[in-house]
């Protein structure tokens, strides 16, 4: 098949997925046959057909409407593209797995209605993945909000209700009073939109002070980047279930907005004029108080699933972090850790959500010694906890040495500072939790506490999944760094 067939497929499985969804609604073993079949498909038809000619040197198009003064929708196809792609792509699949134990072992409402919003915003991620130009981006943008509104007031209650505004209020106010001014000034002095290799910024004859106003309009108006204060909806979005929280945190929506930030960085700005204007300076500090402050709130967190949001506002920014400084070996370690974080962060939902499940227990204080009776769960939280330290061998230890490389090539000594300080911060908020679990002598006659063992099978099986997947990244990165070394091997 043709690349502009494959980008094709890529929009239309999920969305296809959808309507089959719909139409299987009342019998849920068809209903969710046809969420994992949709998932397998995007993955195995569209991705694995993809990728290698991505990492051939292809780069598939497709000029799907052209609106007005050649702006239009349009989809090009590069490797930070493909990268973000395979993340959601594959992690659709392991969710699904999950969401089938979780939706049935707490016999959630409105399942049916969850499976579609989950496919239209896995439709959503991918179009923003291939996205040509700012247009396109900022289309899917905004309808990958709108989609996963439902998934953050699922449960239909008041506090889901008011915690549901918060997230709808906070993206789309972001996006449309800075992103969308950002993204139209930047094609009225370019006379494009287009992302291109180098960036469209370099001859527009913008001062050194409008280009830094530019960057922060990007970065703060990329709500979903969460850099403080604009996080505020990542914490309130956790009333949402759980398999909701892990395509919040780990599938599409703060990976989309991290993925937007290091676009615009390399695609628009280009690193050569990031680098002689040191217009992403403010950003730089920006994103390092975000790594610290979301920290030091997050050893402040009991519940469970409010710490690992707090983590997850930690470690977006060491993205932004590492996308503001420009230097190749910088991106390839925010790209590196894009995947990384994915694996690691969605296998520490899975955990938490299987406690729920088996246990019923939200707090980080009911834990003691529920590592005995849930043993594959608690592993695979070990995994993940270590992996958001950085500790080898979890993937995110490669992605935090490219990082700490370029603070020390670059003589970066504030954000070389902020991962040092943040990785021993880290350790302060998750192993307790594992020691808790592991090493604390279960409640006696707690009457909140009752015998379980294991969450149902699927939840078990994504979780080992995704902890696996978080090993195997540690001693098999090639595809993966490859991609990421074909994003600034494309760098003028």
């Amino acid at each position: 098949m043709s690349g502009e067939t494959l980008i094709q497929l890529a929009l239309g499985i999920p969305a296809l997925g959808a309507l089959g969804i719909a139409m299987t609604a009342s019998n849920r073993n068809l209903r969710e046959g046809v969420t994992l079949v949709t998932a397998g498909a995007l993955f195995w038809v569209v991705v694995v057909s993809l990728l290698p000619m991505v990492l051939a040197g292809a780069r598939p198009e497709w000029d799907a409407i052209d609106i007005v003064g050649g702006v239009g929708i349009a989809f090009a196809i590069e490797p930070l593209g493909m990268l973000f792609a395979c993340i959601a792509s594959t992690l659709w699949i392991v969710n699904s797995i999950y969401s089938v134990g979780y939706m049935r072992g707490n016999d959630e409402p409105r399942q049916t209605g969850f499976y579609i919003c989950f496919a239209i915003a896995i439709s959503s991620a991918m179009g923003i993945a291939f996205a040509g130009n700012l247009f396109t981006l900022f289309l899917f943008y905004e309808v990958l909000t709108v989609s996963t509104y439902p998934l953050v007031t699922h449960k239909g209650n008041q506090d889901a209700r008011e915690k549901g505004r918060i997230y709808i209020l906070l993206l789309m106010a972001t996006s449309m009073m800075l992103l969308l001014p950002a993204i139209i000034w930047t094609y009225v002095v370019a006379g494009t939109a287009d992302f291109t290799t180098g960036g469209i910024l370099a001859g527009a004859g913008l001062s050194a002070g409008a280009l830094t106003f530019m960057v922060v309009l990007y970065v703060f108006g990329i709500g979903k980047a969460a850099v403080m204060p604009m996080h505020f909806w990542l914490p309130a979005a956790m009333v949402a279930p759980t398999p909701v929280s892990a395509l919040l945190h780990a599938v599409a929506v703060v990976k989309a907005g991290v993925f937007t930030v290091l676009k615009v960085m390399v695609y628009i700005f280009g690193l050569d004029l990031l680098a002689e204007t040191g217009a992403s300076q403010i950003i730089l500090y920006a994103a390092g108080a975000t790594v610290i402050i979301a920290s030091v709130i997050a050893l402040m967190q009991d519940n469970l699933k409010k710490r690992l949001a707090f983590s997850t506002v930690s470690q977006l920014s060491y993205i932004v972090m590492a996308a503001a400084v420009p230097n190749p070996i910088s991106i390839i370690g925010a790209a590196l850790h894009m995947a990384s974080h994915a694996v690691s962060k969605i296998t520490l939902f899975f955990a938490a959500g299987s406690i729920y499940t088996a246990a019923h227990k939200t707090e980080i204080s009911q834990l003691d010694g529920i590592g005995r009776r849930q043993p594959w769960t608690m592993v695979a939280f070990a995994i993940g906890a270590l992996a958001m330290i950085g500790v080898p061998p979890t993937a995110t230890f490669i992605s935090k040495w490219f990082m700490i490389q370029a603070d020390m090539a670059t003589e970066n000594w504030f954000a070389l500072a902020v991962i040092i300080i943040s990785t021993c911060m880290n350790a302060a908020y998750f192993l307790p939790i594992v020691w808790r679990a592991f090493w604390r002598a279960p409640p006696v006659d707690d009457p909140d506490d009752h015998p379980h063992g294991e969450a149902p099978w699927p939840i078990v099986l994504a979780l080992s999944i995704t902890a696996s997947l978080t090993l195997l990244l540690f001693f098999f990165p090639g595809t993966v760094f490859s991609l990421a070394e074909a994003i600034v091997a494309e760098v003028p």
